[in-house]
């Protein structure tokens, strides 16, 4: 049975028992419902994602503020969901380099300091707008800020199993990159999760989603999601994990808040931390991030605002 919070309102009601029946939301909101999180200690997990983080328009003093706010949470494990930068993919690493800097002085801050995805602004001239040769490695700088060896890893928090994914392939030309997991890391999530019992609850992040109504939302209901909106191939990457305990799944991307239930997983869309690409709200989303808690039986999730006043012009 889905529990409430204390004196729940009429809304918390209807968006409980709407998330118990699989239902998709595009607002900020709370939300408790059960899941098969088995004996697993209790987690509070900080989720943010799409920062874009730039120089113009008091951006970061926004993302201090953010981060403050983040802190606040007393997370215990906390994720970034990529795009941490704007326009890395078709611009040069001097031309970044002091994006990167100011997202780095706010992941420094926060506490316990992130697991970064990458996402599709987070790679590095991919496809330079200037003419210039594309680099050899595009996530050479995501790698080299964080010290790691490569853009997908798993690892183990009070009784869950994580597994971040890097969810874009480069094709360049007029499409640029879509989402999709590759051979490569398809062939690694079989063999990570060889090691891992059934009933382990497993956390699995990928920026660009495996599942999202956004499309449909927002355009109508028989419009297809762009090749760069989702992960292609994600009927094959959900099938990896059809003997195993996916109990979530934490997606960035497209800027809103959006909670799916499908066959016992959760998908979360975390929102973004720049709203509308620091002009405000996207689709009634607000600048934010997400807290989520899994507790035994049940997962809690809340959509944060930090209370940002955008300073870009709307015409820019």
């Amino acid at each position: 049975m889905t529990d409430l919070c204390n004196n729940p309102s009429r809304r918390d009601v209807l968006r409980t028992l709407a998330a118990s029946a699989g239902a998709v939301w595009l607002s900020p909101w709370r939300v408790t419902w059960a899941a098969q999180t088995g004996d697993a200690n209790t987690l509070r997990l900080l989720y943010y994602t799409d920062l874009h983080t730039r120089l113009e328009w008091d951006t970061p003093i926004a993302l201090d503020r953010a981060a403050e706010s983040m802190n606040a949470q007393k997370a215990d494990l906390s994720i970034a969901g990529g795009d941490l930068i704007t326009d890395g993919f078709q611009s040069s690493a001097n031309t970044v380099a002091p994006r990167w800097d100011a997202y780095m002085a706010m992941h420094r801050r926060i506490r316990p300091e992130a697991h970064p995805m990458i996402g599709n602004h987070d790679l590095v001239a991919a496809d330079p707008d200037d003419g210039s040769p594309a680099s050899d490695n595009p996530r050479h700088e995501f790698l080299d800020r964080f010290d790691l060896e490569r853009t997908y890893r798993s690892f183990d928090a009070a009784g869950y199993h994580i597994i971040l994914l890097d969810s874009i392939e480069v094709l360049g030309g007029d499409r640029r990159y879509r989402g999709y997991i590759n051979a490569e890391q398809m062939e690694w999530v079989r063999e990570d999760l060889s090691s891992i019992s059934r009933d382990t609850p497993i956390i699995l992040g990928t920026h660009i989603p495996l599942l999202t109504n956004f499309t449909q939302a927002t355009e109508g209901a028989t419009i297809a999601n762009p090749f760069h909106r989702v992960v292609e191939n994600n009927r094959d990457v959900l099938a990896v994990f059809g003997d195993h305990n996916l109990a979530l799944v934490l997606q960035g991307h497209v800027h809103v808040d959006e909670f799916i239930r499908w066959r016992g997983t959760t998908f979360i869309t975390g929102g973004a931390v720049c709203g509308r690409w620091w002009r405000g709200a996207w689709h009634g989303t607000n600048e934010g991030f997400g807290v989520i808690t899994l507790r035994p039986g049940r997962i809690d999730w809340e959509y944060i605002e930090y209370g940002w006043t955008a300073r870009r012009p709307a015409h820019v």
